[in-house]
């Protein structure tokens, strides 16, 4: 297993007292010599950490005069949301995403509005080994012996991960999907009839909303605080007065606000929801992109786990190409079972068996030393694209800081329209994702989700250069 590195491990310390303020914008650091005496690291080793902070804009060096905290390494986004329950009991979205999705295709567009992670971030070369070797040893039964609920060592890799993170889920709980959309498709059908009521969060990622429209339900948008995720209180309120059959939501890393919810808040929630029997479809696709070394823990994990569908994919931590998600669907797998059986029939019996090979053979510690390599290469893009952020937009745009994923949050101010931003931007071969694309409503105009992934370089740092003088030149009218 790969150990992280000991300039990286002093780098994260020095980054976490500057975040909780030990060391205010503009106090001086320690120097490189007492930094040495106090850690017990070479020179060589503390001036790494000090460049490696440097680089993503957290420090500034001053010629003989030593290291310096960077000026404004906070500006938080406002975290006064909507108080008010939205209900719509029409959502009409599909149309305005596919044309925001559609005008990011384009490969001459720097994609800070694009949903995937850098496709250059994951072990291609492996996952095309494990494929070539899991078609070669194809038998001719094989498209029926993966049928309904997959393959079988699949799901028992799936199901070791859960117990790795203290959950217990049997394999046969588990269904394989083409994709976390189809697995959180398929759980959204099986709790609902069209014409019933559905909690969603407030921004919420763009596929509920679409899925609830495909699905012709309605919906209740709970307040979704940037830091803390659904309001308990809001939610509460929502089911005495709406007879919500179910309840969508991502615990960790929140698309797009990149919240998390604290661990009495996933508590409550859960206890909540089980006082009104209400069924959790828990979309968790981004839970194994937390940095620093405490794993997130999903709402799964709580004694209501059997009325939790809950939802993940490899798509956004190993291979977004290949479409494999899965739900660990509890007292619901039989009827996903035969829901998908007359849908998409199976996921790509190919692909189930290349990533079976790909986690059996990385049981060493492959598997993990990947993920450990991509959070820190993730923390430092995201690192870096916020403090340019920062130091380049207007001191009235906030932006969020998560601890995982790959997303930031950007509040505009009431005065600035995103979507405008966004046509300028796109003029100007960058995309964002406006805030409309949350929402069946205009409630978050002033928003823009950026995505922190890819490398951060000359042409990112371009991108964010021309958003900072587009908003600029919105907010002076």
């Amino acid at each position: 297993m790969m150990a992280e590195s000991r300039y990286e491990t002093l780098a994260r310390t020095l980054r976490r007292q500057i975040d909780t303020q030990v060391w205010l914008p503009g106090d001086r650091l320690p120097s490189l010599r007492d930094t040495c005496k106090q850690s017990g690291l070479s020179l060589m080793t503390v001036l790494q950490a000090y460049q490696l902070l440097e680089s993503q804009g957290v420090i500034v060096s001053r010629p003989q005069s030593g290291y310096y905290v960077a000026a404004a390494t906070h500006r938080p986004v406002r975290h006064s949301p909507d108080e008010r329950l939205h209900a719509a009991e029409q959502v009409d979205v599909n149309d305005a995403i596919f044309d925001i999705l559609k005008a990011g295709q384009d490969p001459a567009v720097v994609p800070l509005g694009s949903a995937f992670p850098d496709p250059t971030l994951f072990p291609q070369p492996r996952l095309a080994r494990s494929l070539a070797s899991a078609v070669r040893r194809m038998s001719p039964h094989s498209a029926i012996a993966n049928l309904p609920p997959g393959n079988e060592e699949l799901r028992r890799s799936i199901a070791q991960r859960y117990a790795q993170n203290g959950i217990e889920v049997a394999p046969d709980e588990i269904v394989i999907t083409s994709g976390a959309m189809e697995s959180l498709g398929l759980s959204l059908q099986v709790v609902t009839e069209p014409g019933d009521w559905v909690a969603i969060e407030s921004p919420a990622f763009y596929g509920v909303l679409q899925a609830i429209e495909r699905r012709k339900l309605k919906a209740v948008a709970i307040p979704t605080d940037v830091r803390y995720g659904m309001d308990p209180d809001a939610l509460e309120k929502a089911l005495e007065i709406y007879p919500i059959k179910a309840c969508w939501l991502m615990s960790n890393f929140q698309n797009p606000l990149g919240c998390s919810l604290p661990p009495e808040n996933k508590a409550r929630l859960v206890g909540i929801l089980q006082a009104h029997s209400v069924a959790l479809i828990e979309d968790d696709v981004y839970s194994e992109l937390y940095f620093g070394s405490e794993r997130t823990v999903p709402l799964k994990a709580s004694d209501y786990r059997r009325e939790i569908l809950h939802c993940s994919s490899f798509s956004k931590c190993l291979a977004p190409g290949f479409r494999v998600g899965w739900v660990a669907a509890g007292a619901y797998a039989e009827r996903i079972q035969r829901l998908q059986l007359m849908s998409t029939l199976s996921a790509s019996v190919p692909v189930q068996l290349a990533l079976a090979d790909y986690l059996q053979s990385a049981q060493q510690g492959g598997y993990d030393t990947h993920l450990r390599r991509l959070r820190r290469q993730l923390e430092q893009r995201q690192l870096a694209m916020r403090h340019a952020i920062i130091r380049e937009f207007p001191p009235q745009v906030s932006v969020s800081q998560p601890a995982g994923g790959y997303f930031l949050w950007l509040d505009l101010g009431d005065n600035v329209d995103a979507a405008r931003v966004y046509q300028r931007a796109l003029a100007q071969g960058v995309s964002v994702a406006p805030g409309t694309m949350f929402s069946a409503d205009e409630r978050f105009r002033h928003c823009l989700r950026l995505n922190t992934s890819f490398e951060w370089g000359p042409h990112t740092a371009r991108a964010v250069s021309i958003l900072a003088a587009l908003v600029a030149e919105e907010i002076k009218g």
